[in-house]
């Protein structure tokens, strides 16, 4: 059975290092709602591969500086 990864990001601070962005500053740099990136930043939804380049390209960081992924269970 495949163990479960937890995906966490930085995506606020780096929002906050960006001059404050906002999210739908963020949202219309990336393409995608407000909704989206209020959902990616919580947490709660897991973006495509593609969003998560164009967020790291927004902020010109390497996607490992917006996202982290740990294996459960794992430290």
């Amino acid at each position: 059975m495949a163990k479960k990864l937890n995906i966490t990001n930085n995506i606020r601070t780096l929002r906050f290092f960006a001059n404050e962005m906002t999210q739908q500053g963020l949202a219309e740099k990336v393409g995608a709602s407000r909704q989206t990136i209020v959902a990616v930043e919580a947490g709660k939804y897991t973006p495509s591969l593609e969003l998560a380049f164009r967020i790291a390209i927004a902020f010109d960081v390497e996607i490992q500086e917006v996202f982290n992924c740990e294996i459960e269970g794992e430290g």
